[in-house]
C-alpha cells in the first residue's frame, strides 16, 4: 500500500477508500482528534501545524511558533505545541488556541493554510513568550529566515493599540537581530548587552589587504577589531571545520583582529568569564565602557 500523505483527516481517508479501518488502526495514530500520522513518524513543527489546522476543520489561522515553522524558521522542535488563532477554544493537548483580531494584510496562504505573516508572527511571539531569552531567540530565528525588520513589526503594533502583551513585546523587539544564526549566538549576544557592553554587530565580513573575502564573524566590534565566534559541536568534531577555524584565526590575527571564542559550556557555566574576556579586550583597544 502506498503511504498516505500525512497528516490527514481520518474520516476523509476512510470515506475515499484511501485507507482501510484495519490499516488505520495498525499503521496510524491520532495527533489531534480525527487527524492522523504514521505510527512511527518523526513529526516536525510544520507537520504539527498542519495537523492542528486540519483539526480546526481548515478554519483556524496558523500562528505563533506554528506560523514561524511554516515560514521556514529553524530550531522549532516538533514536540512543541501547535498554535492557532481560532474560535474554538476547547483545544486538545499539545495545541494552544487563541481568539484574537487579525487583519487581512497580516495573513498569507501557504499550502492552502491561512498563516500569519512574519511581522504578525513576531508580534504574537513577542507578546506571548514569557521568557525573555527564548522570545529573543525566536525573533532572531524568524528574522534570520524571513528578513523581517523592526519597522515591519512596529506597523503591526500600531494597528493593534492596547493588545495584550504589548509591554512584553516592546521589551524584546529592540533586541531582535537577524544576524543571529543559532539560539546560542543569541545567548552570547544578550550576555554582553545584559552586562552593559555595547551591542555587537552580527555577521561581520572581514577582507584581507587585497580586498579578498577572508571570514565572516558571528559577532564583532568592528571599530576595535574585536571578533566573537560561537563554536558549536561541529567546530570541534569536524576536522575540516576545525582546520578552517585555525587558519582563519591566524589570518585575522595578522590583520590586527582579536578573536574571542565562546562555547556552549562557557555560556552556561562561566558566563561572567566570557563577558570579562570581551570587556578586557575592548578596553585594551581603547573602547570606553
Amino acid at each position: 500500500m502506498t503511504e498516505l500523505p500525512w497528516p490527514f483527516v481520518g474520516s476523509e481517508a476512510l470515506a475515499t477508500g484511501a485507507v482501510s479501518e484495519r490499516a488505520m488502526r495498525r499503521l496510524y495514530v491520532p495527533m489531534y482528534p480525527g487527524v492522523y500520522v504514521p505510527r512511527d513518524a518523526t513529526v516536525s513543527a510544520r507537520d504539527r501545524a498542519q495537523a492542528a489546522w486540519l483539526w480546526s476543520k481548515r478554519r483556524g489561522i496558523v500562528a505563533g511558533l506554528s506560523a514561524a515553522a511554516v515560514l521556514g524558521t529553524k530550531y522549532i522542535d516538533g514536540s512543541e505545541p501547535a498554535e492557532l488563532i481560532h474560535d474554538n477554544r476547547r483545544a486538545p493537548t499539545k495545541l494552544v488556541v487563541r481568539t484574537e483580531r487579525v487583519l487581512p494584510n497580516e495573513l498569507l496562504t501557504m499550502s492552502a493554510m491561512r498563516v500569519t505573516t512574519a511581522a504578525r508572527t513576531a508580534f504574537d511571539l513577542g507578546r506571548h513568550l514569557e521568557d525573555r531569552t527564548v522570545a529573543v531567540q525566536r525573533l532572531d530565528a524568524l528574522a534570520n529566515t524571513t528578513g523581517l525588520k523592526h519597522v515591519d513589526v512596529e506597523a503591526v503594533i500600531a494597528a493593534h493599540a492596547g493588545a495584550r502583551g504589548l509591554p512584553r513585546l516592546r521589551r524584546v523587539l529592540p533586541l531582535m537581530d537577524a544576524g543571529a544564526e543559532s539560539p546560542q549566538e543569541t545567548v552570547a549576544r544578550l550576555a554582553l548587552i545584559d552586562a552593559g557592553l555595547p551591542p555587537p554587530q552580527t555577521q561581520v565580513r572581514v577582507f584581507d589587504g587585497y580586498r579578498q573575502f577572508l571570514a565572516r564573524l558571528d559577532m564583532a566590534y568592528e571599530d576595535f577589531q574585536v571578533g566573537i565566534e560561537y563554536d558549536g559541536p561541529q567546530h570541534w568534531t569536524d576536522p575540516r571545520v576545525r582546520q578552517r577555524d585555525i587558519d582563519n584565526q591566524f589570518a585575522l590575527t595578522e590583520l590586527g583582529w582579536s578573536i574571542i571564542r565562546v562555547s556552549r559550556d562557557l555560556l552556561r557555566y562561566r558566563r561572567t568569564t566570557y563577558v570579562a574576556r570581551v570587556e578586557s579586550v575592548l578596553r585594551s583597544r581603547g573602547c570606553r565602557l
